[in-house]
């Protein structure tokens, strides 16, 4: 119980500080996000625009957790993830504060299922987030991403949406280990402590859902 409140009590920190304490939105706001998402990124600080695709992996990171672990919910999965590509953490939390602790998988795993859980999956996610962050590092300006952080509403909560999601892991990490087979306090550690590229480890070396735990989970 003390979960389901804590995560909620979170949720709704987030979004009264999002909504009435962040800074305000900026005129150009609704510009900004649609160039981001057409791809026009000339003029752009690369800090913005890499901290913007990357709340594109984050949600993918989190898939690869989150669709195993439904399988076993009383809520499905799926539209929270769906919604955490748009509003991220938002999404997140209000599942972390309904879901109850699992460890099994019941049934097979489908097609879907199957990608989350490829290796190469978390590989490839692992790439595009290292393209991404070195675009952002290597070319950005901090002087101006500092300051479009204290000045404008979506730069600022997309950052601690970023920070939120770091955070957040451990609470989905330690049941798919278990689910999994892995005992691992080294790995738990990495991918529980190290911004982003943890969690891209775990996905990268975590052994697939053997079918015979999906067998047993059924029993």
């Amino acid at each position: 119980m003390m979960r389901k409140l804590g995560f909620g009590a979170l949720w709704l920190g987030l979004a009264v500080y999002a909504f009435f304490l962040a800074p305000p939105n900026q005129p150009n706001t609704f510009e900004l996000i649609k160039n981001l998402s057409l791809g026009e990124i000339d003029g752009i600080n690369p800090l913005i625009v890499a901290l913007f695709y990357i709340m594109g992996v984050w949600p993918m990171i989190y898939s690869c957790l989150l669709f195993f672990d439904g399988r076993t919910q009383r809520i499905p999965a799926a539209p929270f993830a769906a919604l955490s590509f748009a509003v991220g953490a938002f999404a997140l939390l209000p599942y972390l504060a309904l879901r109850e602790p699992s460890t099994a998988f019941p049934g097979q795993k489908n097609a879907f299922l199957k990608l989350l859980d490829w290796r190469w999956t978390g590989i490839a996610l692992t790439i595009a987030a290292v393209l991404i962050v070195t675009y952002g590092l290597s070319n950005g300006d901090w002087g101006d991403f500092i300051n479009q952080w204290r000045t404008s509403r979506f730069i600022h909560v997309m950052s601690l949406d970023f920070c939120l999601l770091c955070l957040l892991f451990p609470a989905l990490l330690g049941d798919d280990m278990v689910r999994r087979g892995l005992q691992n306090s080294q790995l738990y550690w990495v991918a529980a402590l190290l911004p982003l590229f943890g969690p891209l480890i775990y996905l990268c070396v975590r052994p697939p859902l053997a079918a015979a735990l999906t067998m047993e989970a059924n029993i």
